[in-house]
């Protein structure tokens, strides 16, 4: 059984959830310790079975036993510790997908987690947090409800609208551009993203191209692409400045990183 698997949800749920992904110690007999995972701007339901996990952001340590977690945007990279007979299922969501829901204010809820009560949650069936529980049963809830919240919300709020034109642009646009494409001012937007997502548009941009730079890093020949080249095809100002910006989120260099020390997405 691997530890680390990945899961895709159906296409119109594809609006609201990147993916779901485990860390399955469910069948192991040692803790799984000192794993790392990196930002990439979107939010995290964490379901927790079995014993429990220990998570380290760069804001406080967290004890994480069996139940449900809302984990919010992360910054800099976090620590994980999985306890043998123990699961985390992550439903993966992206940036906008809880501005459809207005009655949130997450502008001061980065780095940080909290506990949520199974009741809390929105999903009409009952998840389950049993350690051998079938991901095709969460699958099945995860798309029912988001395929009729896609029917039911068929216009883009200005917070996902952000995100598309970011998307569009490969993260190389400002927040003057999108404001002018929107045609809204600069202040709504950052107000609205702000209060949806707990980042400015320019720090959600900057982990955006931080990843995708650590997603070509790891997925590429380092020995044939050299840094420079990470750096420009990504849009950094040069070598230096990527340099600098991968050290903010790992503490280390890109020559130094380990990546059988992340838990790093799989190529599709």
């Amino acid at each position: 059984m691997n530890l680390y698997s990945e899961h895709y949800v159906s296409q119109k749920t594809e609006r609201f959830v990147n993916k779901i992904w485990c860390l399955n110690n469910s069948i192991g007999e040692s803790l799984i310790e000192n794993k790392l995972v990196l930002p990439n701007g979107c939010f995290n339901l964490a379901i927790v079975s079995g014993n429990s996990i220990q998570v380290h952001t760069s804001k406080q340590k967290y004890e994480m036993d069996e139940g449900f977690y809302f984990c919010s945007q992360m910054t800099n990279k976090v620590l994980v510790n999985i306890q043998t007979k123990t699961k985390v299922t992550i439903i993966q969501l992206h940036a906008s997908t809880l501005s459809m829901f207005p009655k949130y204010d997450l502008s001061n809820f980065t780095d940080a987690i909290i506990k949520v009560d199974a009741n809390e949650l929105p999903f009409p069936t009952k998840i389950e947090t049993d350690l051998h529980s079938d991901i095709s049963a969460l699958l099945n809830t995860i798309n029912s409800y988001f395929e009729e919240l896609n029917t039911s919300h068929p216009d883009k709020n200005i917070v996902e609208k952000i995100c598309e034109k970011i998307k569009i642009n490969n993260e190389e646009i400002t927040v003057l551009g999108i404001g002018k494409s929107l045609e809204v001012s600069q202040r709504l937007l950052q107000i609205k993203f702000k209060i949806a997502t707990g980042l400015t548009i320019k720090k959600y941009i900057q982990i955006l191209k931080f990843r995708k730079s650590v997603d070509q890093m790891v997925n590429s020949d380092l020995d044939k692409l050299s840094l420079t080249d990470v750096a420009l095809y990504n849009k950094y100002f040069d070598q230096s400045h990527f340099i600098k910006k991968f050290k903010d989120v790992t503490k280390t260099t890109p020559k130094m990183f380990n990546s059988d020390s992340y838990f790093l997405s799989k190529k599709r």
